[in-house]
């Protein structure tokens, strides 16, 4: 898949490996979900469009540049907020849109609680987060509503996606990026990614 970037780096895979062990403690799954959504993102951002500007340092006239959209973070709740707040030092600027979304354990299918993003996204670059992309329901579900909204610029940014919901997620939106620190194989028959982390919501909140 051209749209998949998986990030080996060591310092995120020994991260990622942390996340997954299920002696860590809900404290460290929170700060460690932060400290892997950064070098997610600075990746995801890698390609923005960029404008050149004019400025005078203390010495000289220099050339620099500045983001030319604006950014929106669009966290899927609950367990993309463990993402957001690692990333607020990191674009300080961007807008923060909230995607409400639970999925139902009997038909592994989205259910919508809350949708509080611009009305027109035209204009933005627009991240999706999501700790967990495991069947791609619910990151389909909020890319559509992006969509609609007008968001032509869209890039997925999760820390563990399944092998299946990653493809889904690339059939269904050809041309966005999709940012992973891993992909596992398979899921479970409760659509948990195996072997995964389990459930991310319930470990970075503690129930």
């Amino acid at each position: 898949m051209k749209a998949l970037t998986i990030i080996g780096h060591p310092l995120v895979q020994a991260k990622l490996t942390r996340l997954r062990d299920r002696r860590t403690s809900h404290a460290e799954f929170r700060r460690l979900l932060g400290e892997l959504a950064a070098p997610l993102v600075y990746e995801a951002t890698r390609d923005l469009p960029v404008h050149p500007v004019r400025l005078r340092t203390p010495v000289a006239a220099a050339t620099g540049v500045e983001l030319r959209r604006e950014v929106l973070l669009t966290p899927i709740l609950r367990a993309g907020l463990g993402m957001l707040d690692a990333l607020r030092p990191l674009l300080p600027e961007a807008r923060v849109g909230f995607i409400g979304l639970a999925r139902n354990e009997s038909t592994l299918l989205p259910e919508w609680y809350l949708d509080k993003v611009p009305a027109r996204l035209d204009e933005f670059e627009v991240l999706v987060l999501d700790p967990m992309l495991a069947t791609g329901g619910s990151a389909i579900a909020a890319g559509e509503l992006l969509q609609s909204r007008g968001a032509r610029n869209l890039c997925f940014v999760h820390i563990i996606a399944s092998a299946a919901g990653a493809r889904a997620l690339a059939r269904r939106f050809p041309k966005a990026r999709i940012v992973v620190a891993a992909v596992d194989a398979r899921l479970d028959k409760r659509g948990y990614i195996v072997p995964g982390l389990g459930d991310a919501g319930d470990r970075a909140c503690g129930c």
